[in-house]
């Protein structure tokens, strides 16, 4: 009976470990992070971050400076969007530090490309770019599987395609710039609808 209370215990503090290892956040920070997104965020992102709203970006699994940049853009205007702007007024700096972290933290939810698998055009762009126009390939930023870099370059795989697709059209029409250098409106500008929509597809299907 002995022997089997140690086990259990040892069970306990090993999936206690486990559970303190899987979050940066302390218990009160993932707390107020919740309550955060469940007034906010559920909505249009749900609680782990995969939106099932097409128009709305996947948080899960994107870089945690990356997300925290956003929060700011939206809060300074400076990546300017109605809705997110009221989002993010009354967040601090440490509420949107905690939001990076916890959407982060969490399991993206992979999904399939509808045309553009192997071969294709969106595979094409996505790793050769095009020469000819002076497009560089979104993986030599965003890597070979569209992980991107942290604290660099977005996590792009499995992003559902009217967002990424609506993104390359902000960009392209400069209604969205704050892009570092503006990298990614110099190249929106020279891709055609086609060719966005087919690069946007190819992304959706990455792993």
């Amino acid at each position: 009976m002995i022997r089997i209370i140690q086990f259990v215990s040892l069970i306990i503090v090993f999936f206690s470990f486990t559970a303190i290892a899987e979050t940066k956040l302390s218990s009160s920070e993932l707390v107020n992070t919740k309550k955060i997104i469940n007034n906010l965020c559920i909505a249009c992102h749900a609680i782990d971050g995969n939106s099932v709203i097409t128009v709305n970006p996947k948080l899960a699994g994107q870089h945690a400076a990356y997300i925290t940049k956003q929060l700011n853009n939206f809060k300074s205007g400076l990546r300017e969007n109605v809705v997110m702007a009221g989002m993010v007024a009354n967040l601090t700096e440490e509420d949107m530090i905690n939001l990076g972290h916890y959407f982060s933290e969490q399991n993206i939810l992979l999904s399939s490309a509808i045309e553009n698998g192997v071969g294709s055009l969106g595979e094409n762009i996505f790793r050769a770019g095009i020469k000819n126009k002076g497009v560089a390939a979104c993986a030599s930023c965003h890597g070979p599987s569209g992980h991107g870099i942290p604290d660099k370059y977005p996590r792009l795989n499995a992003q559902h395609s009217e967002y990424t697709l609506a993104q390359l059209n902000a960009f392209r029409l400069e209604l969205r710039k704050n892009d570092p250098a503006g990298v990614m409106r110099t190249i929106a500008q020279k891709l055609t609808e086609h060719e966005m929509q087919s690069v946007a597809d190819y992304i959706q299907g990455l792993r």
